[in-house]
């Protein structure tokens, strides 16, 4: 096995796991902080799961920055500068997903004062949760904003230099378009969001995961000058 399928392998392996730790667990266990009534009255009584899916977000953004790093000594034969930008924009939404984090603990200990409190200071802690909530609810919009631009760059790195199928990079280009205008935009100005755009990223990734595990970087489109260890004799550009 070539160096490069290996590192398309274990592409495809962080890929997998970015979906699971990174884009789909954790959001489904803090489901009951976003669905009615709302986090103030739901928080506190999944004290713990909210804990773990706040834990599990930093292993999942973390993971954007390990497929980066991973992919480098491929990404960087085609194109320094958007190897530098995937590292980049890695780093930024690990650093937003860092921040909403931060949100989501502050969430929780007002439920818990909430519940302990009863219905005596109600309008109190209804006015907080409204300043709570709308701290998280703008972090988390621009960590979706940027986490969805990486994607689409891995998208459109492995589209133009057909490391992967044209047309399954193509298919997870869309996907993250679908995703960055129904969702992130969306929510960033001030729409409700439109989850049902970002629905086809999910089968995108999985097919774009497991295509790398199985078949690893194509290298038929090589750049000339890689050696066999896929090390160039001086930066691509």
């Amino acid at each position: 096995m070539t160096s490069w399928k290996r590192v398309g392998r274990l592409v495809g392996v962080l890929l997998l796991l970015h979906l699971a730790l990174g884009l789909t667990v954790p959001f489904i266990m803090l489901h009951p902080l976003i669905s009615p009534p709302g986090f103030l009255e739901s928080a506190a009584g999944v004290a713990n799961q909210t804990r773990a899916a706040v834990m599990i977000f930093f292993v999942g953004s973390a993971l954007a920055i390990a497929i980066a790093a991973a992919g480098w000594r491929v990404f960087h034969e085609y194109s320094s500068a958007m190897a530098l930008w995937l590292f980049a924009l890695a780093v930024a939404s690990f650093t937003l997903q860092a921040v909403d984090n931060a949100h989501i603990p502050s969430m929780l200990s007002l439920s818990q004062d909430y519940a302990e409190a009863g219905a005596a200071k109600g309008d109190v802690f209804q006015a907080l949760a409204l300043v709570v909530g709308s701290a998280r609810k703008w972090s988390h919009y621009s960590f979706l904003l940027v986490v969805g631009c990486w994607i689409l760059l891995v998208f459109s790195l492995l589209y133009r230099f057909r490391l992967v199928p044209r047309l399954l990079a193509a298919f997870g280009m869309i996907g993250a378009v679908l995703q960055i205008a129904g969702v992130s935009l969306r929510g960033l100005l001030g729409y409700p969001p439109e989850t049902r755009l970002a629905m086809p990223l999910a089968p995108a990734y999985v097919l774009l995961a497991v295509w790398l595990m199985i078949k690893g970087f194509d290298e038929r489109q090589r750049p000339m000058g890689a050696g066999a260890d896929g090390a160039s004799p001086g930066p691509a550009q």
